[in-house]
């Protein structure tokens, strides 16, 4: 039902029961707010999106208040503005003056909000707490200092990503936000997802820097640093270079590298091939026989969940190794035998969205005799500032093929940043296998429906196949029980820990909204369009790493 409502002086249509911030989000009318997360229930807690509504004496906040009649509204009034800049004023009193040496300056929001309301000096006193910063976790920094208690990361931690690892503590001046008995992050249930980095307005939570560590290596003559990319953060740092998708964006992609320092470069895109190739297989060995379905092991946050909270279903995952330390260890047992003379020291790094990637590197299981699968971890966030700081110009770039013979020639890879991806692509060749044809893109039409959980059945050759993709864990839990209740069955369940998958991870530039992540989506979509699909029996060179792939899956 539509409602008539004025909004400074200008009359408007409206839909009943909708709040007033989003009926002035509709309209192209900008209120700020530092609480709000978007997809969750408004909680009205920083006051900085309140209005004046007509009959009412103090101010409403406008993400919380339904129009349920006709109002008129005033959004930027006198009273309005200052009531927004006394706000901010009393955030920045207890915060610190650090700004030239935080990871967030020039991307933190209560620095923009300063901005926007013309807030030039300190003119309320306050005390910056001193707090301990939490540096325990190998992918996670707490600096409870520069926290504006806003709650957003305990409502992203708790509702969507359903580990309430964090939480309000204490009272008054002291109030805070905690791990559970304020443990450290590295001692808590922390999944490393990094959801609290993505979406904290400040630098309260950032990742694990390795900047230094990563130019000590590529400084010494004596190391050979190979790196790996995930596609999905190809493509953020594309974006953010101005690189538009197409055939050869790959290519540049991977002279970058070079220009960088790395000595080879190769695409995790082959990792995840090899992942999917196995995922098949053992499709195969199941066929015909009901049960739990077989579930991806490709997100690490979603294995650190299962290990914490939900033990028993380990043994329903595919062989637990993600497609980054399966290329990883491809790459230290074939090609740094080949490359790295006896004398010469090898350093692996992976370039990833993914915060939980730096915790999974590491874990002493994933290690080979003592020695890490994978080094360093690096964001897309840290590879853009290393550009910028050795003066890289991204506008000449020559390009250069993934060194061979890693080089996939697939598409999946490509496919897995986004949720229900890896599923496509598993669909994908599981059809070929077994029709020798190509499987029509009207039949995942559906399937590709942008929604938490989305799943398809299929009939090939008299085969049935009936597969899900899940994103979000709190969703992913909702499947779990719906899977032990019997109300739903499947054959395969893809995973992912961030909501929409790894174009949502906690590594990209800021911001992360669902904008950005919707634009990232559609950057991949562009860049598979431009190279398309090729199933497995199609790329010849690929049969040669089916018993590798065997053989690293079980280590």
């Amino acid at each position: 039902m539509e409602i008539m409502i004025t909004v400074n002086t200008q009359a408007t249509e409206v839909q009943k029961g909708e709040t007033i911030l989003s009926a002035l989000d509709r309209l192209g009318i900008h209120v700020p707010t530092l609480c709000r997360v978007e997809g969750l229930s408004p909680s009205g807690a920083c006051r900085l999106c309140v209005v004046e509504v007509e009959g009412h004496e103090n101010l409403v906040p406008a993400c919380s208040y339904p129009i349920e009649g006709p109002i008129s509204i005033r959004t930027h009034s006198p009273r309005v503005l200052r009531a927004r800049k006394a706000n901010v004023e009393l955030l920045l009193a207890n915060h610190p003056d650090d700004c030239l040496y935080c990871e967030r300056n020039g991307s933190c929001e209560l620095q923009r909000l300063a901005e926007e309301l013309n807030i030039r000096e300190r003119r309320i006193p306050g005390q910056s707490h001193s707090q301990a910063v939490d540096r325990s976790s190998p992918a996670v920094v707490h600096d409870p200092s520069k926290c504006i208690l806003c709650g957003r990361c305990i409502r992203i931690c708790e509702e969507i990503m359903s580990t309430c690892t964090l939480d309000f503590a204490f009272r008054g001046n002291q109030l805070r936000i905690s791990t559970t008995m304020g443990k450290p992050l590295r001692f808590s249930n922390c999944t490393s997802c990094g959801q609290c980095i993505a979406n904290c307005p400040t630098g309260a939570f950032t990742e694990k820097p390795v900047l230094d560590e990563l130019q000590t290596h590529l400084n010494d003559p004596g190391t050979q640093v190979m790196v790996q990319y995930t596609a999905e953060a190809m493509g953020s740092v594309a974006e953010s270079l101005g690189l538009k998708p197409g055939k050869e964006l790959g290519e540049l992609f991977n002279g970058l590298l070079v220009q960088c320092g790395f000595n080879q470069v190769f695409e995790t895109s082959l990792g995840t091939e090899l992942l999917i190739m196995e995922e098949i297989a053992l499709l195969e060995e199941r066929d015909g026989r009901s049960g739990f379905p077989l579930i991806t092991s490709s997100c690490p946050a979603w294995v650190e969940f299962l290990k914490q909270n939900h033990p028993e279903y380990l043994t329903r995952l595919t062989p637990r190794k993600s497609p980054h330390q399966l290329l990883g260890r491809l790459i230290r047992e074939q090609w740094g035998q080949t490359v790295s003379p006896s004398q010469t020291r090898m350093v692996s790094v992976l370039i990833t969205s993914c915060i939980a990637a730096k915790s999974e590197a590491s874990q002493e299981e994933l290690s080979e005799s003592g020695t890490r699968t994978i080094d360093l971890v690096l964001t897309p966030r840290e590879l853009i500032k290393w550009i910028r700081l050795i003066g890289l110009k991204t506008d000449r770039l020559e390009p250069r093929s993934s060194n061979v013979p890693f080089t996939p020639d697939q598409g999946a890879g490509i496919m897995a940043g986004m949720a229900g991806g890896q599923t496509e692509a598993l669909i994908r060749n599981y059809h070929y296998r077994f029709t020798g044809k190509q499987l029509n893109n009207n039949r995942l039409r559906r399937f590709r429906i942008n929604r938490p959980y989305r799943e398809m059945e299929l009939e090939i050759e008299g085969r049935s196949i009936h597969v899900g993709s899940v994103s979000g864990l709190s969703n992913a839990v909702e499947v779990l029980h719906q899977l032990e209740s019997g109300k739903l069955s499947l054959d395969y369940l893809e995973v992912m820990a961030c909501p929409s998958g790894c174009v949502n991870g906690g590594g990209h530039p800021y911001p992360v909204t669902e904008q950005t992540t919707r634009n990232r989506i559609r950057f991949l979509q562009e860049v598979l369009m431009h190279n398309g699909f090729t199933p497995f029996q199609k790329n010849g060179g690929f049969k040669k790493f089916v018993s590798t792939s065997r053989g690293l899956a079980a280590k």
